[in-house]
């Protein structure tokens, strides 16, 4: 017995049973990061912090407006993260939700990253066009939503045959999210920006959209010139090669932590937009 009144055993309970709810905590976040639930918790956050401030400084109508807003919050909650909750539920059901991969994360960006380098290769040469778009923080499931789901495994064969000419499913853009192709054939939000070439067509023009909308990757095989381009952040970069784009994939999608200096990258091509 401890002069706290604890003995060894109990604070080691403790201990456990805190470290236990984190790791569930730290799970569950990480099962709905890059979804639109993740802003809908930072939403969340800001009503309590509003909550907390009424209450230090007395703000009544604020306070009585934050209270409505908590008492019905459970109920709002469960509407709106239905997605993530069915989903959560299903993983816990196959076991996998507490699974550890046996891949490290750099070794799986590096394999998405080969794929989608030779599947452009190979359109390129044959001039195939493609539209490919990388979720990252934003989710884009919106967009995933307005074309056929796929939800297989990326591979240079899969996402190749998705663009073959005169197959059901080659017209529009393919989503990517982590090592998944999700959806194909999807509508992308065509940008309006006047600074775009007059020579770019269309799958240029989403692709500039949804960059200008969210911080997703998009990847263009032109078909007329067979070109490939990548836009990000409302900027479109032409005329890449298989090294500038596998060197641009590889920052963005943070494989260079262990660089010991970073140094604007100077990637090859022309900048437009």
């Amino acid at each position: 017995m401890l002069d706290g009144g604890f003995d060894l055993f109990t604070l080691l309970r403790i201990g456990v049973d805190i470290a236990l709810v984190w790791y569930v905590l730290y799970k569950l976040i990480m099962l709905i990061r890059g979804t639109k639930a993740i802003q809908l918790l930072k939403g969340i956050a800001v009503v309590l912090a509003v909550w907390l401030l009424s209450i230090v400084f007395n703000l009544q109508t604020i306070q009585w407006i934050t209270n409505q807003a908590i008492r019905w919050g459970i109920i709002v909650i469960i509407i709106l993260f239905q997605p993530e909750l069915r989903r959560a539920l299903e993983q816990l059901g196959r076991g996998n939700i507490f699974a550890r991969s046996a891949r490290s994360e750099e070794e799986i960006i590096e394999q998405n990253i080969e794929a989608i380098i030779q599947s452009c290769n190979y359109m390129a040469k044959r001039r195939i066009g493609a539209l490919i778009s990388i979720e990252r923080e934003t989710g884009i499931g919106d967009y995933a939503e307005t074309g056929i789901p796929i939800n297989g495994k990326l591979t240079h064969q899969l996402l190749t045959n998705i663009f073959t000419p005169n197959t059901p499913l080659h017209d529009g853009a393919v989503i990517i999210k982590n090592e998944n192709i999700v959806a194909a054939a999807c509508y992308l939000p065509l940008s309006e920006s006047p600074f775009i070439s007059k020579e770019l067509g269309t799958r240029h023009r989403a692709a500039m959209g949804l960059s200008e909308v969210t911080d997703a990757l998009t990847i263009v095989v032109s078909e007329e010139t067979g070109n490939i381009s990548f836009t990000k952040n409302g900027e479109l970069h032409r005329e890449l090669n298989q090294d500038s784009l596998r060197e641009i994939l590889r920052e963005n999608l943070s494989l260079d932590l262990k660089t010991p200096e970073k140094k604007p990258r100077k990637w090859r091509g022309t900048k437009n937009g």
